[in-house]
């Protein structure tokens, strides 16, 4: 191989917008890595600005099709800590539930369909249903048993209209949460079958020195609520997010790369709350865990998908409890007096934690609005395991190195699109 070339990646699809990779090496070395995205900006956060507090959770939804429950609850909880409003568990208790509806489905979608043909070695989830159809099938059941909590619950599985700031404008009926109960039993088996499939494929072997953030709850294993810890051993509400996390703009991308003020690589996602919330798993996920050979924690990118599937099994488990013990709520949602301040919420979507900061008028009208999902979050650390893929197979051939980027970067899930091609790769040899 050439010990000088230029590796671009144009167009980088099956991520969330429009994305570029470029890669300069210079004698045997990697001088120069960018993971861009090059979609416009939204400004999501510029039009809120006059809108009604009690439009913003169904605003932000729109930023994600595949998690917008994630921001439906960040966007609520933000709202609800600047009313001061306190939502009753049986609320709460039927929002965890909803959330576990969206888990379910964007983790059986990323690990059967985007994530697990990197490791068979086949193009795409379609290559994958005719070498094993049966599998795809079960796939396919058990992310369509996340739709259906969300339509139960949400009133539909892609951008729920049930919620609203304080809960929900309808509760469910009791006979509805419960038929829900025989699917998840046979998701649960499911999904331990899933952690036994992937734990059985092979994994690069690298490993980097992540500064983890997650929520975290001493009563549960966190995923739409809690206090953010570290692996640096922070432990602080929300509300000091922004105190060690900011945003900055580079060149090559539209989107804000976040960091942490440490200077630390700072990574959010499933190896981060599994890291981070171990001894919060059921004792059935740890054990499907040790089994698929993880430890207490994993820093290895490419064992995410193994965690995801762990984290299927905790969600489907988490689901059917919450089922069994389900009683429709007094009142669907609580109220409160307008007034103004400052509100701050936090919620695990399936890629990581996705903070939201808002300040509102008297009027109840936005004044201030701040979002940072994962994927910016994630973009410094994409780049730090990008480098180190690169320089491990610059023996290898081009092609072997795009497949091995396209993984690296599909480690943490930042896309749904189903485009058909994840990389145009093109090499300028020096």
């Amino acid at each position: 191989m050439a010990d000088s070339r230029t590796i671009k990646v144009e167009a980088l699809a099956r991520v969330e917008g429009e994305g570029s990779l470029t890669v300069k090496v210079r004698d045997g070395k990697v001088k120069e890595l960018h993971f861009g995205i090059f979609e416009p900006p939204r400004f999501f956060e510029a039009f809120l600005r006059g809108r009604d507090y009690t439009e913003v959770p169904d605003i932000t939804a729109r930023i994600c099709g595949i998690c917008p429950v994630a921001y439906l609850l960040g966007a609520s909880q933000a709202m609800e800590d600047a009313l001061g409003i306190t939502v009753s568990k049986p609320i709460r208790d039927l929002r965890r539930l909803l959330y576990c509806g969206e888990w379910i489905e964007s983790h059986a979608l990323h690990v059967y369909m985007l994530h697990a043909p990197d490791f068979l070695g086949l193009a795409d989830a379609l290559e994958l249903a005719k070498v094993d159809r049966t599998l795809v099938e079960k796939a396919l059941r058990l992310k369509k048993i996340g739709n259906e909590i969300l339509e139960v619950i949400g009133g539909r599985s892609i951008h729920p209209i049930n919620l609203r700031v304080g809960g929900f404008y309808k509760t469910p009926p009791k006979a509805k949460i419960k038929a829900l109960r025989d699917e998840l039993k046979w998701a649960i088996d499911t999904s331990l079958a899933t952690v036994k499939l992937v734990g059985g494929f092979s994994f690069p072997d690298i490993e980097q020195d992540y500064a983890f953030m997650a929520l975290r709850r001493e009563d549960e294993y966190a995923i739409h609520e809690g206090r953010l810890v570290t692996s640096r051993g922070l432990d602080m509400p929300v509300a000091n997010f922004l105190d060690h996390i900011d945003e900055e703009h580079v060149e090559w991308s539209n989107a804000l790369h976040g960091f942490a003020k440490d200077g630390s690589p700072h990574h959010v996602g499933p190896l981060a709350r599994y890291s981070l919330n171990y001894d919060k798993l059921s004792d059935l996920a740890q054990g499907a865990a040790r089994e698929a050979g993880l430890g207490r924690v994993e820093r290895n990118p490419f064992k995410s998908i193994v965690v995801r599937a762990v984290e299927l099994v905790q969600v489907c488990q988490d689901a059917l409890a919450l089922i069994e013990g389900y009683e429709e709520p007094d009142q669907p949602y609580v109220k409160a007096e307008v007034r103004a301040g400052i509100g701050h919420g936090c919620t695990e979507a399936p890629r990581g934690i996705c903070y939201h900061r808002y300040r509102i008028n008297d009027d109840g009208s936005v004044a201030e609005a701040r979002i940072i999902p994962p994927t910016a979050q994630n973009q410094k650390v994409i780049e730090l395991d990008l480098h180190k893929v690169v320089e491990a197979n610059l023996d290898q051939s081009d092609e072997t190195m795009k497949w091995r980027c396209e993984q690296a970067i599909r480690n943490y899930d930042p896309c749904i699109s189903c485009a058909t091609h994840f990389l145009k790769l093109t090499v300028d040899r020096g």
